[in-house]
């Protein structure tokens, strides 16, 4: 178990119940993989853009250029290679859930005062969760001076090597977590897609509860149904057994979650069964309250009157 390296991750739980939406997850969650493993970054650079990045370790540094530049000047992170005091190499990391002409004009700003505070050479990570938004991010940026331009290094699922043995998805998590997302378009028979969803667990194993956690919720969130349906039939295939505590429980509460949407589903399709044989006519937006029941109590109150009632008015009083 790695311990966590930012308090996001340990908040993760109440800020998803509260204000789960502000920062999204989708723009959130890929900046966790380098806050919790800052050698994520040098990784994708040197796995997908053949960086030559220094073998030194990696660690955060400010995120904030406020005593140098205007007060808004903040990048989303930044990771450096070396020793903190004289690093070999800085790395700018953004997330960006769509292109935004406004970073074509503060990423230099971010990467010209990172170069003058450490004196050292400096590179630009851009996370995107698709390839559309990759190649608008990655559009050259000429600055005026001649000669000078800036070419982003935008990455998205697809352009990460897959990964497909299990030392290694325990090794690298993050990596292999953020390159399933690759999954998203690819056939759910696929052989390649079978090999990446078996490393997944291990992925998800290898992490901090909360952590874990949240890239369970990352990834489940953004799989297609085909997807997901894969990753339970190949854990069901592998007979995979847990090892954090977390997945145990959360693989218990999502099975216990999907037999309540199932009981909840058939009662609500019983009452509309109830009320067509009936000859009750049952309007859009009473059909559309019916099916979207959740109360098991009341789902089974609306089976009862669905039997006596002589409109769809009296099922809801």
């Amino acid at each position: 178990m790695r311990p966590l390296a930012s308090p996001w991750a340990v908040c993760y739980r109440a800020v998803t119940v509260s204000v789960r939406c502000v920062p999204s997850i989708e723009h959130e969650l890929p900046l966790e993989f380098v806050r919790t493993q800052p050698r994520f970054a040098p990784d994708l650079l040197r796995a997908v853009f053949g960086v030559a990045t220094p073998d030194a370790p990696a660690v955060l540094g400010s995120e904030s250029f406020a005593e140098t530049g205007p007060a808004e000047l903040r990048c989303d992170a930044t990771v450096l290679l070396g020793d903190p005091a004289a690093p070999e190499l800085g790395i700018i990391v953004e997330a960006q859930t769509a292109y935004a002409r406004r970073k074509t004009f503060s990423w230099p700003a971010y990467l010209s005062t990172l170069r003058a505070r450490h004196e050292c050479p400096v590179t630009l990570l851009v996370l995107c969760p698709d390839e559309t938004t990759a190649r608008r991010c990655g559009e050259p940026i000429a600055m005026g001076h001649p000669g000078w331009v800036l070419e982003p290094l935008a990455v998205w699922p697809g352009r990460i090597p897959p990964v497909t043995d299990r030392s290694e998805a325990r090794e690298h998590p993050e990596v292999a977590l953020f390159g399933a997302l690759a999954l998203l378009r690819t056939p759910a028979d696929d052989a390649r897609a079978r090999e990446v969803i078996r490393c997944l667990p291990e992925a998800i194993d290898a992490v901090d509860r909360d952590l874990g956690a949240a890239y369970y919720d990352y990834v489940g969130s953004r799989f297609p149904a085909a997807a997901k349906k894969l990753l339970e039939e190949t854990l069901k295939l592998d007979d995979y057994q847990w090892q954090s505590e977390f997945a145990r429980n959360h693989r218990s509460e999502g099975r216990a979650e999907g037999r309540a949407e199932g009981r909840a589903e058939g009662q609500a399709q019983s009452v509309l069964a109830i009320l067509a044989t009936r000859g009750i006519a049952v309007p859009d937006w009473a059909r559309e309250r019916i099916t979207a029941g959740t109360d098991g109590d009341e789902l089974r109150r609306w089976v009862q009157r669905a039997v006596v009632v002589d409109g769809i008015d009296e099922l809801f009083r």
